[in-house]
């Protein structure tokens, strides 16, 4: 298990992340969801042990992360643009990464290597993006550690190859625990692999919380309420979050369960009435809105 206990870390005067404690679980997939700039690979790198925090602690394991060697070698941590030695090929980086951590799983990197058909004697430099993010990620499954940290790790992935990934994650998650982190900014790539998601904002955290409770406890209206009346009535007892008009339709995003927010419709009359699921790209953008974000200047990949 993974605990962020109270961590700060600000680059001059820029605070990237702000007094954020978050606790991970083991044997779950990890997403870190959140605006441009809301700290996610701070937070990556300082889970890495590769940044040190200006203030608070992170726990991996029960033993701090910065400066432990025995703790590092339970993370791999897969950058947003990975780094590879110059003039190296997928067969040199096998041979570096089997001498560092002795869990490396040789066998496995050549097998994942032929299904993603990446030529191991090929230099790595003459690789399109989405290779080299492959190649990558192979790296960090097959390292044998029991996190695995990846930052912007599907980005540049094609579907195939990002649903080949996501199949090997549930692979090695069932085989040996593997525990994935993965930040981004694209929501539609997190919503089905995340069993939990923290959402930053910021340099601070708005929410994080298991996924079925953050669809359970946040609903999506869409209704033409009888009269004025009704219509008042409904908005006072409801927590709303949003609420468009587009015409006479109300376009209402409410923070609570549905038996709570279908009890409140109960009591007043509508001429159309129905409540739709919320994607994690809709709920994303009503808790940034509440937070006071302008999520209208910014475009979600």
């Amino acid at each position: 298990m993974i605990e962020i206990r109270n961590i700060s870390k600000s680059f001059d005067r820029i605070k990237a992340v702000d007094n954020i404690s978050i606790t991970m679980k083991e044997n779950i997939v990890f997403g870190l969801i959140g605006t441009n700039g809301a700290g996610k690979s701070t937070i990556l790198r300082m889970l890495a042990g590769v940044l040190k925090a200006d203030s608070g602690e992170i726990i991996v394991d029960s033993l701090p992360v910065y400066d432990n060697v025995d703790v590092k070698k339970k993370i791999f941590f897969i950058a947003d643009e990975p780094y590879f030695f110059p003039n190296s090929t997928a067969a040199d980086m096998e041979q570096f990464y089997s001498s560092v951590f002795d869990q490396f799983m040789r066998t496995d990197f050549y097998t994942y290597l032929s299904h993603f058909q990446l030529d191991k004697k090929r230099r790595i430099n003459t690789y399109s993006k989405g290779m080299k993010k492959q190649l990558a990620l192979i790296c960090g499954i097959c390292s044998g550690t029991k996190y695995l940290l990846c930052d912007e790790t599907f980005d540049g992935l094609d579907p195939v190859m990002r649903q080949g990934a996501k199949s090997i994650f549930a692979s090695e998650m069932e085989k040996r625990g593997l525990t994935p982190i993965v930040a981004s900014h694209n929501l539609r790539e997190l919503e089905d692999i995340c069993d939990h998601v923290g959402l930053l904002h910021k340099g601070g955290v708005l929410l994080s919380r298991d996924m079925e409770d953050i669809k359970y406890n946040i609903q999506k209206i869409q209704c033409v309420f009888a009269s004025a009346e009704d219509e008042v009535r409904a908005l006072e007892g409801l927590n709303i979050m949003r609420n468009e008009k587009r015409g006479s339709l109300s376009v209402l995003t409410v923070r609570g369960s549905r038996e709570e927010v279908m009890a409140v419709f109960a009591t007043v009359s509508t001429v159309f009435f129905e409540s739709i699921p919320l994607s994690l790209e809709e709920i994303f953008i009503s808790e940034t809105e509440v937070a006071g974000y302008d999520i209208k200047k910014l475009i979600l990949g």
